[in-house]
């Protein structure tokens, strides 16, 4: 084959249906067929043996954190299911018998694997040995790992600027990974750092910063048992957290009140029967949101403008509904807030809600009485183009009512990926952090560059416009995970070479560049032996807290690497051993990473010791009611402006949401239960007006377009689901619809993709 033939890559499989079974969608959450199911995927992925032995050692004090989602461990874990479904799957998934290596690429090219849907390139196996795909070729071959590093030095040395390399990080890393990972970027030159916080959150620090100093949330996992009332906005939690419902129940249970917030009623928020308790799986288990306001797509701004005026207005009869003291003592802001409020008239705040002023009420003398006030929320809120200010305006109503910095009260996004939050934390950011460089240059004695690096969005555009030519990718499935697919493919096509570490086969191990290699590392769960001595790695949770990770089942292969091992030996092939930083030991021995994580990261101590256990939480200024960083010294109150999308007469508004059998993009199975739907990814969520304005009827198969800036994208072939969705609304499952979203849409202030409001139109496929 001609090294300048494009390979004939299909970014989506083959397009087909897989026999849809639709049911009524499900009114309770977990439960016995909870368990079933998380069982029966675990015995076949693992076997019964290696199943059990597993899933009794997730999250428990000396055993491994869950490789699901980012939802803290209590500090007294139940001691034989401290896991949900999801969490069990996504084990069993890493921990899988089958296997792919050489002889399995011999046989199969990459045009031909193309062809699979995402699901069926999971489902083939853990990759258990390092490839290469040379430039001209369609199958890949075995490498020998020293050859990898040198393959990857000597692309990294032709290089003409180091900001043609671009150092991509998931969030399934732990912070040893990620702070070699980050500082090894920093010693080449560059801060061409995008992580998968870029697509999800990034929205939430922002805001956050901005208004309260710090980019995560304020509340520990006790504050949730003991909130009043507990806002879950633009979040499934019964899908994509589902230990969050044992902590929402405890709320419930202490007398807390539940308030969701969604264009969907998710079962996970209507009734749930926690696995853990014997008496909710013998009994009726626990109806959970006592209130459900069906909010249109992005209009979450009107919605907390709106309870805020109503907040304000009874405030001023009685004087006991705001927090004045709080108010006069932390926030800057107030007058200038009620100017802004003031502009607005409730009756149509209320109409662009879509929900009823009876339900609103009921909401606002619930958080008029009450002070011990959660806000959660997670993508939902965090990918529109006004996200920042849809956070900043809930996070106004908390700051009136005084409910940040005390017990039971504050700020909750609840990240997705385990390590996320930690990622960043230990240094993964493409901007430039001015106290983490004089501590690089102090511990680590190199200069870091000190211009801001790419972001996600800047990163595609680069590779792109050929600016980039190397990009390393630490763990993830980037091409599926961002927007603009064909865009991104063809940005990750012009680069002269892709790395992607990685446990399972995905679609970015097909769409690459000139060459690119699969380098195979250790799941979460695995034994990581270093010259005799079993080591431990640490991840951040959601609220904040430290804590130990270690493996206990034998590695998928003797020729698979653990991500720091890979990064040390590749910076130490790079700097041919001639640095002031000694990698090659690092990577031996994450005790030394650690200390250097210690020296360097504000608020890490002593890791390797206080990581055990319960692990410690790391400091954060917002529970302690101290903004002492912010304009005044106070927490700020901001002015946010109602959303303007300019649908034209034919257009919804398209939310991209994750089916039940799913995490992040990672396919379990095709079915989503919850929902109603069995055996089936291509569907689309719409209410019956929509479809009878359209003369659609159910398992209509359409086509979905958006049109922006003149370019036209399609995404083929979804059957119609009549579902209780607001009018004007759809919903359908991601990546199939990542099509949909233009790169160059995204969250002013974050980048982040506008996944959650994007403007299609619908067309019936005869």
């Amino acid at each position: 084959m001609d090294k300048d033939i494009k390979r004939n890559i299909s970014l989506t499989g083959d397009i087909r249906f897989t026999g849809l079974k639709l049911k009524e969608p499900m009114h309770t959450a977990a439960g016995l067929l909870g368990v079933t199911e998380a069982l029966r995927h675990s015995f076949k992925e693992m076997g019964i043996a290696k199943s059990m032995k597993a899933l009794l050692e997730m999250n428990q004090e000396d055993g491994f954190r869950c490789p699901s989602c980012a939802w803290p461990v209590p500090e007294h874990p139940s001691k034989i299911a401290e896991y949900c479904e999801n969490g069990a799957k996504a084990l069993a998934d890493e921990a899988t018998k089958e296997h792919i290596g050489a002889d399995f690429f011999a046989q199969h090219s990459v045009e031909e694997l193309s062809k699979l849907s995402d699901y069926e390139l999971n489902k083939l196996g853990r990759v258990v040995e390092p490839l290469v795909l040379k430039p001209g070729s369609i199958y890949y071959e075995p490498i020998a790992w020293q050859e990898v590093f040198e393959l990857i030095s000597d692309e990294l040395h032709q290089l003409n600027d180091p900001n043609e390399a671009i150092f991509y990080t998931s969030g399934r890393s732990s912070n040893e990974a990620a702070f070699i990972y980050g500082m090894f970027a920093r010693a080449f030159g560059t801060n061409n750092m995008p992580d998968c916080s870029n697509m999800c959150h990034e929205s939430s620090g922002v805001a956050l910063s901005e208004t309260l100093g710090i980019g995560k949330g304020s509340v520990t996992l006790d504050d949730l048992y003991g909130a009043e009332v507990i806002l879950v906005v633009g979040q499934n939690p019964g899908t994509n957290h589902p230990r969050m419902l044992s902590a929402l129940e405890k709320c419930k249970r202490n007398g807390g009140k539940i308030v969701s917030i969604n264009p969907l009623a998710e079962t996970g928020l209507v009734h749930f029967k926690n696995p853990q308790s014997v008496s909710d799986m013998l009994g009726s288990g626990q109806a959970m949101a006592d209130i459900h306001l069906p909010v249109k797509i992005n209009e979450d701004i009107a919605l907390a403008k709106l309870i805020l005026k109503k907040l304000v207005a009874l405030d001023a009869k009685t004087h006991h509904v705001l927090d004045h003291e709080f108010i006069v003592d932390h926030v800057d802001g107030y007058d200038a807030l009620l100017e802004d409020l003031a502009i607005y008239d409730m009756e149509s705040l209320q109409r662009r809600t879509g929900v009823s002023m009876r339900k609103i009420d009921h909401v606002v003398q619930l958080l008029a009485k009450k002070s011990k006030i959660i806000v959660c929320w997670a993508m939902g809120l965090t990918q529109h183009k006004n996200a920042v200010q849809c956070i900043q305006e809930y996070v106004n109503i908390l700051l009136l009512k005084g409910s940040i910095g005390k017990p039971f009260a504050g700020t909750c996004p609840v990240r997705g990926h385990s390590n996320v939050q930690g990622d960043r934390s230990v240094g993964i950011m493409h901007y430039v952090n001015k106290t983490l460089n004089e501590k690089i240059r102090e511990h680590l004695q190199f200069e870091p560059p000190t211009e801001p690096g790419y972001d996600t969005v800047k990163a595609i555009e680069a590779m792109h416009e050929n600016m980039a030519k190397v990009f390393f990718c630490l763990g993830g499935n980037f091409l599926m995970a961002a927007s603009d697919t064909q865009y991104t493919a063809e940005a990750l096509q012009n680069c002269s070479l892709t790395v992607q570490v990685s446990t399972k086969l995905n679609r970015s191990h097909l769409v690459t560049g000139k060459t690119a290699l699969l380098l195979p590392t250790f799941g979460r769960s695995e034994k990581d032996e270093k010259n005799g001595s079993l080591q431990f790695l640490t991840m951040e949770s959601s609220t904040g807290k430290v804590r130990q990770s270690k493996g206990l089942l034998k590695p998928a292969s003797e020729h698979i690497k653990s991500e720091p091992e890979i990064i040390a030996l590749l910076a130490h092939t790079y700097f041919r051993g001639n640095h002031s930083v000694d990698w090659f030991a690092m990577g031996q021995d994450y005790n030394l990473i650690r200390s250097y994580i210690d020296k360097v990261v504000k608020g890490f101590d002593n890791t390797s010791e206080r990581s055990k256990g319960f692990g410690y939480y790391l400091p954060n200024n917002v529970r302690e009611r101290n903004f002492r960083m912010l304009p005044n010294g106070k927490a700020q109150l901001t002015f946010n402006t109602l959303p303007d999308h300019q649908l034209q007469k034919d257009e919804l508004l398209l939310m991209t949401i994750r089916s039940h059998d799913q995490f992040n993009t990672t396919i379990y199975g095709l079915n989503d239960r919850y929902r109603g739907i069995h055996n089936e990814r291509r569907v689309v969520f719409m209410n019956q007006k929509d479809m009878d304005k359209r003369k659609l009827q159910k398992l209509d198969v359409v086509n979905l377009h958006s049109l922006y800036d003149g370019i036209k994208r399609t995404a083929e072939q979804f059957l119609v689901i009549p579902y209780d969705i607001p009018k004007g609304n759809m919903a359908a499952y991601f990546p199939e619809t990542n099509m949909l979203v233009p790169y160059n849409h995204f969250a002013d202030k974050s980048h982040t993709p506008i996944s959650k409001s994007i403007r299609v139109t619908v067309e019936k496929v005869t």
